[in-house]
């Protein structure tokens, strides 16, 4: 991974412009991670994407995949759901040998969560201290050469919510579909947006395309379809607010082991049905984001 810092006055000059947005790392030519499907899961802080992607893993698991899940937020907080625990991170663990990655054994910072779900935590430096998206960079780097994206069918990059950091557009550079999860109100809506114009612009150099939505903690979509409907996106699955998911985080658990019963089994299902979905292929969607003050006039009840 190449994580060389490029100047305004570089591009034109040798050096490929990364879309419209941050250029600050850039990936090897020819880089890829095995034949794994990839999905990088965004949205605003707070809004879920750690527990979406958490109970998606188990999901791609139970549908018989080999599943690594990414933490990407220095909170390292994504997978503990799925490990019961607050793993050492890539940054932890490199710090330990003077960051000599060579020295670093797959069991230092790979921990296998619950149904077999491999689960990684990047890290991060401390604030206003370092460039998140070295440190994801760096993770995948030593994903690599331990060949572990080898025997592995999906990924899963669960991002933070930053939208100008490093860290949010580093996964962009090997994801196939970016999803983001957004509630049925105005600011995390206004996120998407604003995610939405990042990823098009990572779209003019990478692979990455639009996936969908994911409806998270709204028992109605009325203004996400909204949205939808005017800049060309679509809504992939709707998580209702249930109380069992906050639950579940408290009890440390995916809502797969959670106890059996009807609202339970409803989740579970719209996750296989999301997990079968992506597995099978979505349509790269092409979309035209809003100027913020015409989400203002969009959104809202007449």
């Amino acid at each position: 991974m190449n994580t060389t810092t490029i100047s305004p006055s570089q591009i034109g000059r040798g050096a490929r412009p990364d879309g419209d947005g941050s250029v600050q790392v850039q990936m090897e030519t020819g880089a890829k991670l095995g034949n794994a499907k990839i999905f990088a899961i965004y949205g605003k802080g707070g809004i879920g994407k750690s527990t979406t992607s958490s109970n998606l893993s188990v999901a791609f698991s139970k549908l018989g995949k080999r599943v690594l899940q990414i933490g990407c937020d220095p909170k390292h907080d994504s997978t503990f759901t799925l490990t019961k625990r607050m793993v050492p991170t890539v940054i932890d663990v490199l710090e330990t040998v003077n960051f000599h990655p060579e020295e670093l054994r797959v069991e230092d910072f790979v921990f296998e969560g619950y149904n077999g779900v491999m689960c990684v935590e990047a890290g991060g430096p401390p604030a206003g201290t370092g460039c998140g998206g070295y440190v994801v960079g760096q993770t995948v780097k030593l994903l690599k050469e331990h060949h572990l994206l080898e025997e592995t069918d999906v990924v899963i990059f669960d991002v933070l919510g930053d939208v100008v950091c490093g860290g949010f557009a580093a996964p962009l550079q090997h994801a196939d579909r970016a999803l983001i999860v957004t509630a049925n109100d105005f600011d995390s809506i206004f996120a998407a947006n604003r995610i939405v114009q990042a990823i098009g612009a990572k779209a003019k150099n990478y692979n990455v395309r639009l996936g969908g939505i994911i409806a998270n903690r709204s028992d109605a979509t009325d203004q996400i379809d909204k949205f939808n409907d005017r800049i060309g996106l679509r809504t992939m699955a709707r998580i209702p607010a249930l109380d069992v998911i906050r639950k579940s985080r408290l009890k440390k658990a995916t809502l797969f082991e959670m106890e059996d019963t009807p609202e339970v089994r409803a989740v579970q299902a719209e996750y296989l049905q999301l997990a079968q979905r992506l597995w099978d292929g979505v349509d790269p969607l092409y979309c035209e984001p809003m100027r913020d003050r015409d989400i203002f006039d969009l959104l809202g009840f007449d």
